[in-house]
């Protein structure tokens, strides 16, 4: 692993408060969806409780509603911060990510299984995952403890809930389409923009999960006040950003000059699309304050801080120890970044950049990754913590 010992502590930054929104449509959509007689509609339940709902069908006017197109790829359409895609493209890129990430960091935090044990008479345990990209990781939690509720939220409809919204197109059996089994029955999916408060979850929650959320958020740190109100007691919090920087061999962020193009390619990319995230009211910094925010509040105890360098691209000599498993991750992330580089296009042209501009960084970064010789890293911060009990 490229972890820190917990002690380690992150450096701080300035933190922008932003205004938010006042309402948006949220959509609530129940995964357990039944073949009807007819086999053309599902079941669909409107969240308790939130504000403003509306409920569409399972169809593909869901997907005509949460989805427009901007230079080329799939975004959704219900938040303009969030500038990232959200096609089908980038939810294989998060599922490769997320199958890299638990080699690295392990599926959950330490506590889960104590958090998750079925052992409190009359108590349903529940799961809740801000911001869930293609749902790899509610719905592997809603597997590996199928006595739980799992709850994924983010701006479009769950990866599974995408590819196969009508069963009836598949030729296959249930058991044997992996699509078709891919959302369990203890997990639903909701569309919603969790910058609009978390009120309607209060005291819902055993566990609160996201990753990787920050460019879509406004402020981060009332986020954490929030989630901290979701979590039952003893609950636990897991938050993991990255913060938008390269990091050199001796893990310093690189701070590579925007008004001259040079080398290296991608800190000069990376640094446009932390700008980018900045003005378009996201929180680039927000993985540098997490440690921060969270130790410091009155909620929270048991606050565990890791962080992981991991590499760009295989770098590695035969020499380098564990250079088999070192180089896997490398070339996993390489393939990561990539894919990465394409799905930011988006985000830096809305923000003014001349397209010539980005051709040229995303062509120049790319090559720069698959020749490897510059030894650079993405740092991933995560905290994790327990909800404390209150007299």
């Amino acid at each position: 692993m490229y972890a820190l010992p917990p002690s380690h502590h992150p450096p701080s930054t300035m933190h922008d408060n932003y205004e938010s929104d006042d309402d948006s449509d949220l959509i609530s959509v129940d995964s357990r969806l039944t073949r009807a007689s007819s086999a053309t509609s599902y079941d669909v339940s409107m969240r308790s409780g939130s504000p403003a709902p509306s409920v569409y069908s399972i169809t593909s006017s869901l997907r005509a509603n949460s989805y427009r197109h901007e230079y080329g790829r799939g975004l959704n359409n219900y938040s303009e911060v969030y500038r990232l895609p959200a096609d089908d493209e980038e939810l294989d890129r998060l599922d490769k990510q997320h199958d890299m990430f638990r080699k690295i960091m392990g599926a959950y935090a330490p506590p889960m299984a104590e958090v998750m044990a079925d052992d409190t008479p009359g108590e349903i345990k529940t799961v809740l995952d801000l911001g869930c990209g293609s749902g790899s990781w509610i719905m592997d939690a809603a597997r590996d403890f199928p006595h739980c509720q799992a709850v994924a939220v983010d701006l479009v409809p769950m990866q599974a809930m995408q590819v196969h919204s009508h069963f009836e197109f598949c030729s296959k059996s249930s058991l044997d389409c992996r699509l078709c089994r891919e959302m369990p029955e203890n997990c639903r999916s909701e569309v919603d923009d969790i910058n609009l408060g978390l009120q309607h979850f209060f005291g819902d929650f055993n566990v609160v999960h996201a990753r990787l959320i920050s460019s879509g958020i406004k402020d981060y740190q009332t986020l954490i006040d929030h989630i901290s109100q979701v979590l039952r007691t003893r609950g636990l919090l897991e938050l993991y950003e990255f913060d938008f920087r390269v990091y050199d061999k001796d893990h310093r962020p690189i701070f590579a000059p925007t008004g001259v193009l040079q080398p290296p390619w991608f800190a000069l990319w990376m640094n446009f699309l932390n700008m980018a995230v900045r003005q378009r009211g996201g929180s680039p910094d927000a993985a540098n304050m997490l440690h921060h925010w969270i130790s410091r509040h009155a909620a929270f105890e048991e606050v565990v801080y890791r962080e992981y360098f991991i590499p760009t691209a295989p770098f590695f000599s035969h020499k380098t120890p564990d250079y088999h498993n070192k180089r896997a991750i490398a070339e996993t992330f390489r393939d990561d970044i990539s894919a990465f580089l394409k799905s930011g296009r988006p985000l830096l042209l809305g923000s003014g950049l001349p397209e010539s501009l980005v051709d040229e960084l995303q062509h120049r970064a790319h090559q720069e990754l698959k020749e490897a010789r510059t030894e650079t890293y993405i740092r991933v911060e995560n905290v994790y913590a327990r909800k404390r009990p209150f007299p």
